[in-house]
């Protein structure tokens, strides 16, 4: 009894040890990532954003194939459009003052970007992918940012630009003491 008395003791005291020893050098894996930040390029900005349009894609992508099963991808995409106006292109013959009243001839509305939300976008079941998973999930995101973008096109963003230009500007201007105000585009 003595023997395994103290094999018992010995085994618990390894068992403990390897437990320490475990903890210690194996508390997860540790990340490491190193940078060196450049900063490229600053940009004067003047574009007032005055819309933003979120759209919602359900795309089902497929890659289909002669002999191999079909390969196919279903993503929810959500995307972001914004119409602006670019004040860095009035100049000072676009503004005239006349008393009370003041006319201003805005440069025209444009799209300021188009872009897809990854945060917000979800992959949500892949089909017979296997090894092209990536390649087809980005396929798909690019054929939704191409969609967008038509839509984008297609939409009144412009005229709801300019709606909301004038919205924002006339009490501004109101609140500079002009009692008549004329707001154009180009």
């Amino acid at each position: 009894m003595g023997k395994f008395l103290k094999f018992l003791i010995v085994v618990a005291i390894l068992a403990v040890g390897a437990w320490f020893v475990y903890q210690k050098y194996n508390s997860g894996s540790k990340v490491e990532s190193k940078h060196q930040l450049l900063v490229e390029r600053i940009e004067a900005m003047g574009k007032l954003e005055l819309v933003k349009y979120r759209y919602s894609d359900v795309v089902e992508h497929k890659n289909i194939n002669t002999f191999l099963p079909d390969a196919s991808v279903l993503l929810i995409v959500k995307a972001d459009a914004v119409g602006c106006v670019n004040l860095t292109k009035l100049t000072p013959e676009d503004i005239k003052v006349i008393g009370d009243s003041v006319s201003i001839k805005l440069p025209a509305p444009e799209i300021c970007y188009t872009k897809i939300d990854h945060e917000a976008s979800k992959v949500y079941d892949t089909k017979m992918a296997f090894l092209r998973e990536a390649e087809l999930v980005d396929e798909a995101y690019k054929t939704a940012e191409k969609a967008v973008a038509d839509d984008v096109k297609k939409s009144d963003i412009l005229q709801q630009t300019k709606a909301n230009a004038t919205t924002v500007f006339k009490p501004l201007l109101q609140g500079l003491g002009f009692s008549k105000i004329s707001l154009t585009f180009e």
